[in-house]
C-alpha cells in the first residue's frame, strides 16, 4: 500500500483495520488523511476500560467522553476524571470533544425562579471547564435549550435570547481558551441544519460552532444532507455525529446500524472534507442490536470504516 502520512486519531486505525481485514474489508483504496474517527465511549460500554479495549482492536486514537461508569461526565467526581485521564494515557488515546448537558433545558424565563435555574447552568459549565482542564480537551458540546413538547419551532425573539445567552457563554469559554459546539437534537430550537444557520448568525463569536448531527436534523425530518448541510456555514462546524437512521413506509423513524439506513454518510463526509473541516468524526451509534450497544457499536463501526474507504 501507498504510504502517506496520516493524522494520530487514524494511523493505528487504518493498520489495524488492514489485520482485521476479514471483518472490516481491505483499506488499501483509503485516504485517512482527510479522516479523524472517534467514538463515543458510552457507546461502547460505561466502563471506560471495557471500551478501550474495542478502541484498541480498532486502532483508534481519538474518543468523545460523555458517561463514565453510570454517570455523566460533569457529575463524576474530579477524582473519577483523573482515573479516566490516566486510562486514556496509558492507551495513548486523545479526548476530541467532552460531551455536556449544558443548555439541553427549557429556556429558562426571565423570573427570578429562570435565573436560578441559568445559574445552575453557569455552575454545570464551570464543571465542565474544570474536566477539561484534566482531560486536555479544548471543546465541549452544548446545546441550544429544549423547546416546549407542544412546539416545533422557536420564535425570532427566543433565538435572539439564546444568541444571548450564548454570548455570555462564549464570553466564558474564551477565558478557559474553550470552543462551544451545539449539537443539532430533535426537540430543541437548534434541530436541523437550517435552525443551526438561524442561530449561528446571530452568535457571531466563532469560539461558538456546531457540532453537526445530520441524522438528528434527519430525524427531525430535514433532509440533512445535502438540502441542511448547504445552509450552514462548513467554518463554523467544530464537530460532526455520524451514525445511520431509517424512516418506515408507516412513517416511523428509527435508529439502525450505519450501511442500513435512509442517511448518505459517505456523501457528508466528502463534502465536508471537500469543505476543509479538520475536526473530528464520532460514532455516536444510537442503534442498539439485541445483541447488546457493543456489538451495535462493532457492526456501525466496521461499516464506516468500509465507507471511509471511499472517501
Amino acid at each position: 500500500m501507498k504510504q502517506t502520512t496520516l493524522s494520530i486519531c487514524t494511523r493505528r486505525q487504518f493498520l489495524a483495520a488492514l489485520g482485521a481485514a476479514a471483518a472490516v474489508g481491505s483499506l488499501s483504496a483509503a485516504n485517512p488523511a482527510k479522516v479523524r474517527l472517534a467514538v463515543t465511549t458510552d457507546e461502547i460500554d460505561e466502563d471506560l476500560a471495557t471500551a478501550i479495549v474495542m478502541l484498541e482492536e480498532f486502532g483508534l486514537r481519538c474518543v468523545e467522553i460523555r458517561n463514565l461508569w453510570g454517570k455523566y461526565n460533569t457529575e463524576q467526581p474530579l477524582e473519577k476524571i483523573l482515573e479516566a485521564k490516566a486510562l486514556l494515557d496509558r492507551k495513548n488515546l486523545r479526548t476530541c470533544v467532552l460531551d455536556t448537558g449544558f443548555f439541553k433545558v427549557p429556556l429558562p424565563p426571565q423570573t427570578p425562579d429562570g435565573k436560578a435555574k441559568l445559574e445552575d447552568q453557569w455552575q454545570l459549565l464551570d464543571r465542565a471547564f474544570e474536566r477539561t482542564a484534566i482531560l486536555g480537551v479544548d471543546c465541549l458540546r452544548i446545546f441550544a435549550f429544549m423547546l416546549d413538547p407542544a412546539r416545533n419551532r422557536g420564535t425570532n425573539a427566543e433565538f435572539e435570547r439564546i444568541a444571548e445567552l450564548l454570548g455570555e457563554a462564549s464570553r466564558r469559554a474564551r477565558a478557559k481558551q474553550m470552543r462551544l459546539a451545539i449539537e443539532n437534537v430533535s426537540g430543541s430550537y437548534v434541530a436541523t441544519g437550517a435552525d443551526a444557520a438561524q442561530l449561528l448568525k446571530l452568535v457571531k463569536d466563532t469560539a461558538v460552532g456546531l457540532t453537526w448531527d445530520p441524522n438528528n436534523a434527519g430525524m427531525s425530518g430535514e433532509k440533512a444532507f445535502p438540502d441542511g448541510y448547504q445552509l450552514l456555514d462548513p467554518a463554523r462546524i467544530l464537530h460532526v455525529h455520524l451514525r445511520n437512521y431509517r424512516r418506515e413506509a408507516n412513517g416511523k423513524v428509527e435508529w439502525c446500524a450505519v450501511g442500513q439506513g435512509d442517511f448518505d454518510n459517505l456523501g457528508q463526509i466528502r463534502a465536508l472534507s471537500r469543505d476543509k473541516y479538520s475536526g473530528c468524526f464520532a460514532l455516536e451509534t444510537h442503534y442498539r442490536s439485541p445483541q447488546g450497544k457493543a456489538h451495535a457499536t462493532r457492526t456501525s463501526l466496521t461499516a464506516l470504516l468500509k465507507i471511509i474507504e471511499q472517501v
